[in-house]
């Protein structure tokens, strides 16, 4: 078995400080294998914002795959946007913006989906998907393979396909010809887990698609600050969702999904024993596009 914890969209500049101990505590706990962070470090992309993220996230377990968001590039400092956007995580963060991690049974792969000329919005091109299936290729048959971006592939319903990464279609033909069999992403602060079967009709494919919520933002959107635990061993991947509590002032599990892989396709088994029914953002966030 292998276990990946996936935080998101941590914020610093706008981070509930409350929770900061207590998700590194979980975290430790959970004995990772890696631990994937999947954009928006920051709120507005400044320095002190950065090495603020760079001192919090080398408390975590190692080793760590982390990619940007659109926060992490300059708003309003139009210079840096556009001639520079992403110095300052380079510098602060990794200068790596196609990191990866393999083992026997996983390989973990980032893709850097932040671009200057929008402002919320991500973007994929086929250079960095040929680089991609080159890295793949490398892979061993049976190992698990795992692909990283802050904008995701796949949406809940109530959410507006705006939201979704630019030229996701192209992107995921290639994801089936490869093999990728589960996608993770953040960006809007909601929590989501299915296959991308409804959305990407492709012959005898369909990924498993999981959406971080805003592990640590005091911006919320309606759902409580969570992350996820991935328990991936062989054809079947639990799904673990951790939510804040006020309470217990701790992150405490919510809900368990199981998918299985039978062939190129992952499928839903339902929530595990004696957990609630899964909570999506479908039911806790009203119809909305994101803002950023």
């Amino acid at each position: 078995m292998r276990i990946i914890v996936h935080l998101s969209d941590i914020h610093f500049g706008r981070v509930d400080e409350r929770l900061l101990a207590p998700l590194r505590a979980t975290v430790e706990a959970v004995q990772p294998h890696v631990v994937v962070v999947s954009g928006d470090l920051t709120q507005r992309a400044r320095s002190e914002q950065f090495k603020q993220a760079r001192a919090w996230l080398d408390t975590l377990p190692q080793p760590q795959i982390v990619v940007p968001g659109n926060h992490d590039i300059p708003l309003y400092n139009v210079a840096a946007r556009f001639l520079a956007p992403l110095t300052k995580y380079r510098r602060y963060i990794t200068p790596n913006l196609a990191p990866e991690y393999v083992d026997e049974e996983i390989a973990v792969m980032g893709l850097n989906t932040a671009r200057s000329l929008t402002i919320k919005d991500g973007r994929i091109n086929r250079e960095q998907v040929e680089r991609l299936q080159e890295r793949m290729a490398k892979v061993a048959a049976n190992v698990t393979r795992v692909v990283v971006t802050h904008h995701p592939f796949d949406l809940p319903e109530s959410f507006n396909e705006d939201d979704l990464v630019d030229r996701a279609p192209m992107a995921m033909e290639a994801f089936s010809k490869c093999g990728v069999d589960l996608l993770l992403a953040g960006h809007l602060h909601a929590s989501h887990s299915g296959n991308s079967a409804r959305r990407y009709k492709i012959a005898g494919y369909s990924a498993l698609v999981v959406q971080a919520g805003t592990a640590t933002s005091t911006r919320g959107r309606g759902e409580t600050n969570s992350f996820n635990v991935l328990r991936i061993e062989g054809d079947e991947i639990q799904v673990e969702r951790y939510g804040w509590k006020d309470e217990t002032a701790a992150f405490e599990v919510a809900t368990i999904e199981i998918f299985r892989r039978d062939g190129n396709t992952w499928q839903p088994l339902g929530t595990a024993p004696d957990m609630p029914e899964a909570i999506t953002s479908d039911e806790t966030v009203a119809p909305q596009t994101v803002s950023g």
